[in-house]
């Protein structure tokens, strides 16, 4: 076993032979990790074997493991729940996650005596019933008005308790009047009645509209026979929609059974994972995720992943499930799917036949949408703001200024001097690399010294560390500032660093090598970026000079008496509020609630009484 902590270690040597979770931490606390094992022992312990596989993301999880946490449970199936709850509580740096999953629509069905049926993107732990999610907005709205045009569902909003409709309290609307809802509101009708309709709703949306199309029929050939023909009418215009509905569904297989279809595709740290919804040989819908942290992994778990994160998303589960590759958890994953469908759930990797084809297509979907993600993050990453692309023309910069640094002084009546700077890319802060600056050498208002001081710490620190430097920086000041910075950019070696300086009375660009400054346009976005930077530097500057007075003028006071030092300043300060209350105590109060010795409690009534 590698080298590990001492209190990892005994945690190690203390590990139950028990099924349950797994929680690696770094030394901060901040989770890493979440797993889960058959037995905890072994699968844990396994990590920091010299003979575990030598992945780069492995090794570089493990190098990271001060501490571990596990959670015991009675089952590998309990454990693989709460393996994803602690995922989605925490959402691990190393674990598997799904991408953007939070922006797709689902259609749900209201948990009350006569629910509503609506689309959403957010779902609500209270008993409602969601069908989804849909990745193409197009499809769910289109199930959904198929929905309003075969069943009259209310539209309204109004909750309709016992109380609300016997008090007949909501109106009848005027989809009562058209035929679009049978009035619930006012008790024409009953709960039993709505109920058994969202019964055939969700079968519904379960793709199971065979027996709604034989049950249509029925009704609309007894409203004929009956001679009622208007009624006959209405429901051949609900057949007709739902046999428009299933047309929109390609049939892939001949046995008319219900299934989902599950492939991956992966290159590096990327992975798209594409769900084909089969039911009754229908493809009723293809959902598709994209994975992060998929580097290391393998397809088996990078499905494993995708079924467990997806399934406690939806209550839709079919009684087939077909993968192309192999899973370690398959076994424990059936049971789980099995308990939640209370049937039996089968995983299958297909061999020949349809089953085979329509699995390659999958696959084929995965691999296209893998090389679209690619497309699309090569994109952005050569993307170039407006204002970035104009900033370089109208400057006639030889390189794009997409990373920006610009600095600023603050030394308000010359005392506390700071500097700031602030950094964008793209034309949008980035305020990790916001940087602050007690200035050292300089007490009096010298800002062209105090500038040098800030370029000369920053640049000299970024090449001794050989870091990179930025695009263009920016100093706010005129020629005095820009040839200061100039000066030590050269003693630094960094002749060609591109550097610019923005004056504030007239906003001109002064440029190295040029005596008379550049006017840019008023309404150029060249110069609004530029001006942006330099107010977002100069606000950082501000409130880092006030911060520092504010704490000055709060303790200097106190710093000058003999015998107070930080921690009893530190102390006097919470104890009575202010230096002015301070000021006003006498020696007993001094000494009792301040906890001073006499001596320093005389001290410090002595320098106030002779202030």
């Amino acid at each position: 076993m590698e080298q590990v902590s001492v209190q990892l270690s005994q945690k190690l040597q203390n590990l139950p032979r028990s099924p349950g979770c797994y929680l690696f931490k770094d030394g901060k606390g901040s989770i890493l990790y979440v797993g889960k094992a058959s037995v905890l022992r072994n699968r844990v312990r396994s990590y920091f074997q010299a003979s575990r596989s030598a992945h780069p993301k492995l090794l570089a999880l493990v190098k990271r493991i001060r501490d571990l946490e596990w959670i015991v449970t009675d089952s590998e199936v309990e454990a693989l729940i709460l393996e994803n709850n602690l995922i989605k509580k925490h959402q691990p740096r190393y674990n598997i996650d799904l991408k953007d999953d939070k922006t797709y629509p689902y259609i749900r069905i209201t948990n009350e005596d006569f629910p509503q049926i609506f689309i959403t993107r957010k779902r609500i732990l209270d008993g409602s019933i969601y069908f989804g999610p849909y990745t193409e907005v197009k499809n769910v709205r289109f199930a959904l008005k198929t929905l309003q045009q075969i069943f009259p569902i209310r539209s309204c909003k109004h909750k309709l308790t016992p109380e609300v409709i016997a008090r007949k309290k909501v109106d009848l609307c005027l989809d009562y009047y058209i035929k679009k809802c049978k009035g619930p509101c006012q008790g024409l009708q009953s709960k039993e009645d709505y109920g058994e309709m969202i019964e055939k709703v969700k079968h519904f949306l379960k793709g199971k509209t065979s027996d709604l199309v034989r049950e249509l029929k029925e009704e609309m050939q007894q409203s004929s026979d009956a001679l009622q023909f208007e009624e006959a009418a209405r429901i051949r215009d609900r057949l007709a929609a739902l046999e428009n509905y299933r047309n929109a569904q390609k049939v892939v297989q001949t046995d008319f059974k219900d299934r989902d279809l599950i492939a991956v595709a992966k290159e590096e740290n990327d992975a798209v994972a594409v769900l084909f919804r089969i039911r009754e040989g229908k493809m009723i819908g293809r959902i598709h995720y994209y994975m992060a942290n998929a580097e290391g992994q393998t397809l088996g778990e990078l499905q494993e992943a995708f079924i467990k994160q997806y399934y406690f998303k939806t209550d839709e589960i079919p009684r087939e499930v077909l993968v192309q590759s192999e899973m370690e958890q398959k076994q424990t994953i059936r049971e789980w799917l099995s308990s939640r469908l209370e049937k039996k759930v089968v995983i299958l990797i297909p061999q020949m036949g349809e089953k085979k084809k329509i699995l390659r297509m999958a696959e084929k979907n995965a691999r296209l949408l893998l090389e679209e993600l690619k497309l699309q993050k090569l994109k952005v990453k050569n993307y170039l703001p407006h204002s970035i692309e104009a900033l370089q023309r109208d400057l006639r910069l030889l390189k794009a200024p997409r990373r920006m640094e610009c600095f600023d002084i603050s030394n308000i009546q010359g005392t506390d001097p700071v500097a700031s700077m602030v950094c964008f890319e793209n034309g949008k802060p980035k305020k990790s690399e916001y940087r602050k600056y007690k200035i050292r050498s300089k007490e009096t208002p010298d800002d062209f010294a105090m500038m040098q001081e800030v370029i000369r710490r920053r640049y000299s620190r970024l090449v001794k560390e050989e870091k990179p430097l930025p695009d263009l920086i920016v100093v706010d000041g005129g020629k005095g500032q820009l040839s200061s910075a100039k000066a030590i950019l050269d003693e630094l070696g960094l002749n060609e660093q591109l550097i610019i300086g923005l004056a504030k009375r007239l906003e001109e660009v002064f440029l190295p090598g040029f005596s008379d400054a550049q006017m840019l346009p008023r309404t150029s976005s060249s110069l609004k970026v530029l001006q942006q930077i330099r107010d977002e530097a100069h606000r950082f500057a501000i409130t880092f000079h006030r911060s520092r007075r504010k704490k000055r003028t709060l303790t200097s006071e106190l710093d000058k008496i003999e015998g107070i030092g930080p921690q009893r300043r530190k102390a006097l300060l919470n104890q009575f509020g202010s230096v002015k209350k301070i000021k006003q105590l006498s020696k007993t109060d001094l000494m009792e609630k301040g906890k001073l010795p006499e001596s320093i409690a005389s001290n410090v009534i002595e320098y106030f009484k002779k202030k």
